[in-house]
């Protein structure tokens, strides 16, 4: 079984970085495609993650973002300018607790909480969005990579085989 809507967060799981902190926005593209904040410096997404929700779509899977990050704006943009916008069905994306988000999320696309996947680097979230019912699994420092879908994959199959 699989799940119906995976969710990410954003730092640190999408991109290895705090989008209001670490980086400077507003966000631009180069000629050759590179993307840069508003110093020059390059900014990457982990490698897997183009592969990893290109996947998730083409299996027919919804995704959606779900960021406590206070820069909105540069959040967004950077979606964009990686061209992983299309990808979301929903994002709720500013500042405040994670469960705010997940409601949104909830009441926007009406999949029960047992049919989500989420994927964030902090123990907080995963702690008060398990809570939910939602199947959570922990990002490491090596962010979002095909194998940490697998391992996501895995344990919702688990997950969903318990439940009666």
């Amino acid at each position: 079984m699989s799940p119906k809507l995976v969710v990410f967060d954003l730092d640190f799981t999408l991109w290895p970085f705090w989008v209001d902190t670490h980086v400077n926005p507003p966000f631009r593209k180069k000629s050759d495609g590179t993307v840069v904040d508003s110093s020059g410096t390059c900014i990457l997404l982990y490698q897997d993650v183009p592969q990893i929700l290109a996947r998730l779509k083409g299996e027919g899977t919804l995704i959606a973002a779900a960021s406590r990050t206070g820069e909105k704006v540069g959040a967004n943009q950077l979606l964009d300018l990686f061209h992983l916008d299309h990808f979301f069905c929903v994002k709720e994306i500013y500042p405040g607790c994670k469960v705010t988000h997940f409601e949104r999320i909830q009441k926007k696309t009406g999949i029960p909480y047992s049919e989500m996947i989420f994927f964030d680097d902090e123990s907080r979230n995963i702690r008060d969005i398990s809570n939910l019912g939602v199947t959570c699994i922990l990002v490491t420092g090596d962010g979002m990579t095909l194998k940490t879908l697998e391992k996501g994959m895995e344990a919702f199959a688990r997950h969903a085989q318990s439940d009666p």
